[in-house]
C-alpha cells in the first residue's frame, strides 16, 4: 500500500489508522525523517506513535550522509523483504515522489560518487559559484545540462560529480538501471490532498508547535556541527532559516515566517508533481475511512 501527499496533509496519521488495522509496518518514503537526529523539524512520527505500530527507515541516517533516492531504493528493498517475511502488509508514507517513483519505475544505477571527488567539486561550487560548473557540464554533458536550471546548485554539481567520477553522462547512466521494487498494477495507491487553505492552517500551526517542541534545539546541535550546506539534511524545511537566526541575522519570528513560507511552497509543488507524474493514483481526502482504503487491496 503506498500513501503519499504534501507536507502537513494528514497522510501519517491514515497510515497509522491502516497499520493498526491490517497489521501493518509503516516504511518511510519521506527524504527528511530518514535523519535520526531531526525528529521534531521533519515532523517524523513520535515515540509513542512508533510504539503503536512497527515503523521502519526513520531515523537510520546520520544529517552528514548525502542520502540519495539510490540509497533508500537499496534500504527500501531490505525492509520490504523483512516486512514480507515477518507477514505484514508494509504501508509506505511519504512526500517524496522520487522515492515512490524509483519504488514502482526503476532508478538509474548510477554509481557512489568518490568522496573526493564530492569534496573537490562542493569546493569549487563554493569558491567560485554555480556559473563555471554549469558551463562545464554543457560542454561534458549537455543533454544533462539543459534539463537544469542554471542556478539549480545542488542537481549541477550532482551532474558534474557523476561525469568526474565515472567518464559517463548521467544521461547515458539513465539509459540503464534498477528495476521496480514493486508491480505498480498490484498496489494500493493514494494520494492524500486538503483544501489548500486548509493546508497552508496546517503548515503554519505545525511549524508552531515544532518550535515549541524543540525544534530549535535540534537545528542548534546540527549547525554546531558544521557540516556542508549542500547536505540534504542542511536543507530540510526549517533548517537554512533557524541556522539564520541562531547566527544572529533575523529575528526568531523572520525565521519562523521564512520557514513556513518555504514549507507552503514545497507543499504546492508536490501537489503539481503528483497530478502530473503519478495520474493513475486515488485522490483521497484526508478523512476517508481506513476501511475505505483496506478495501481496495487484492484479496
Amino acid at each position: 500500500m503506498l500513501i503519499a501527499g504534501p507536507t502537513a496533509s494528514g497522510k501519517s496519521a491514515l497510515a497509522l489508522a491502516l497499520a493498526e488495522k491490517l497489521g501493518g509496518t509503516i516504511v518511510n518514503a519521506d527524504s527528511m525523517q530518514v535523519y535520526a537526529n531531526l525528529r521534531v523539524i521533519t515532523a517524523r512520527p513520535s515515540p509513542e506513535e512508533e510504539a503503536r505500530v512497527q515503523h521502519v527507515l526513520y531515523g537510520h541516517v546520520d544529517e552528514a550522509e548525502n542520502y540519495s533516492v539510490g540509497r533508500w531504493s537499496l534500504d527500501v528493498a531490505e525492509a520490504l523483504a523483512g516486512v514480507a517475511a515477518q507477514g505484514r502488509v508494509p504501508i509506505l508514507v511519504g512526500g517524496t515522489g522520487l522515492y515512490f517513483k524509483a519504488l514502482t519505475e526503476g532508478l538509474a544505477a548510477v554509481p557512489p560518487v568518490p568522496a573526493e571527488i564530492r569534496s573537490q567539486v562542493r569546493a569549487r561550487l563554493a569558491a567560485e559559484g554555480v556559473a563555471p560548473l554549469y558551463a562545464e557540464l554543457i560542454e561534458r554533458d549537455p543533454v544533462t545540462a539543459h534539463r537544469l536550471m542554471p542556478l539549480d546548485r545542488v542537481r549541477i554539481a550532482r551532474a558534474l560529480e557523476v561525469i568526474l567520477a565515472t567518464g559517463r553522462s548521467l544521461s547515458e547512466w539513465h539509459q540503464q538501471g534498477m528495476a521496480p521494487l514493486i508491480d505498480p498494477a498490484r498496489a494500493v495507491k493514494i494520494f492524500v490532498n486538503r483544501e489548500r487553505g486548509d493546508l497552508v492552517s496546517r503548515i503554519d500551526a505545525r511549524f508552531a508547535t515544532m518550535l515549541q517542541a524543540g525544534a530549535l534545539d535540534e537545528v542548534r546541535a546540527l549547525a554546531a556541527r558544521h557540516l556542508d550546506p549542500l547536505l540534504p539534511a542542511m536543507k530540510a524545511h526549517g533548517v537554512p532559516w533557524l541556522v539564520r537566526h541562531l547566527d544572529g541575522e533575523i529575528s526568531l519570528d523572520e525565521a519562523a515566517e521564512g520557514a513556513r513560507m518555504d514549507t507552503r511552497r514545497y507543499a504546492k509543488r508536490q501537489v503539481t508533481w503528483f497530478r502530473g507524474q503519478m495520474k493513475d493514483w486515488a485522490a483521497v481526502a484526508p478523512d476517508v475511512s481506513p476501511d475505505a482504503i483496506a478495501a481496495m487491496l487484492p484479496p
